[in-house]
């Protein structure tokens, strides 16, 4: 889901919900807005804003804690490229070959899904894409021999593997984690939030200008709290600069 058009939908529904209500004030018998209904009304609408106020403090706070988790493994995974690339100049030319492969990797990785075009110290073959996996295979088909080598050649596996698993965690959480019904029950309670003000609220500018203000308020933060859960598109996006780090230390 977009979070632009989710954010615009809140802030439709929430005015909308303020227009009804002020239709319902002119509409309505004057013994339905007395001081007994009022006060009902607006526990009614405290119980709710109460409930809308925990829910997307929550969120905010979970989207927040995501994005930051992802950001750690990116620089983590950074690290580790940096570390394995280490690993395999130490190994020498029988390893340039791996060394060609994760440079590949590192600068498909800023393509996508950042979209940043990089140079390629060897050109790809056109529609190839190599992996991790093709990384590991190549380390695991060098020739050893000594003691040393062993223990580099272990550590660069290690490496690798561990990039693996940076790889597919980071893919099995590019998906959104808040679900449609869940927002549509958010969405209403906002819209019955704001046509309970509608109601109750006299007709002036400075209330409606408030009214407004709120609503905008409101689709902000389902606006911040979707964008830090989608962070490799939009407006909040994970920094790549560890990964373009990385990149230019496998250039050297």
């Amino acid at each position: 889901m977009h979070a632009t058009a989710v954010s615009v939908l809140v802030l439709a529904c929430a005015l909308a919900g303020a227009l009804l209500g002020a239709f319902l004030r002119s509409s309505l018998p004057a013994h339905h807005l007395s001081e007994e209904s009022k006060d009902t009304i607006k526990l009614g609408t405290g119980l709710i804003a109460t409930l809308v106020a925990l829910v997307l403090g929550l969120l905010v706070a979970s989207a927040k804690n995501s994005f930051d988790t992802k950001s750690e493994e990116i620089k983590a995974g950074a690290a580790n490229i940096i570390l394995l690339d280490r690993q395999l100049r130490r190994l020498g030319p029988p390893a340039d070959r791996a060394r060609v492969l994760l440079h590949r990797v590192v600068a498909y990785r800023l393509e996508v899904p950042w979209g940043e075009q990089t140079r390629s110290l060897v050109e790809a073959p056109p529609g190839e894409i190599t992996t991790l996996e093709d990384v590991e295979n190549q380390i695991r088909g060098l020739p050893l021999s000594s003691d040393e080598q062993r223990g580099l050649y272990a550590r660069a596996l290690q490496l690798s593997a561990g990039l693996s698993q940076t790889r597919w965690l980071l893919s099995e959480q590019t998906g959104s984690t808040v679900e449609t019904p869940f927002l549509v029950v958010v969405i209403s309670w906002l819209a019955v939030i704001f046509a309970s003000l509608g109601l109750l609220a006299p007709r002036n500018v400075t209330v409606w200008v408030v009214i407004v203000l709120c609503a905008l308020s409101v689709s902000a933060a389902v606006f911040l709290i979707l964008e830090l859960d989608q962070p490799f598109g939009g407006v909040i996006t994970l920094s790549k600069e560890p990964l373009r780090s990385a990149l230019n230390h496998l250039e050297r």
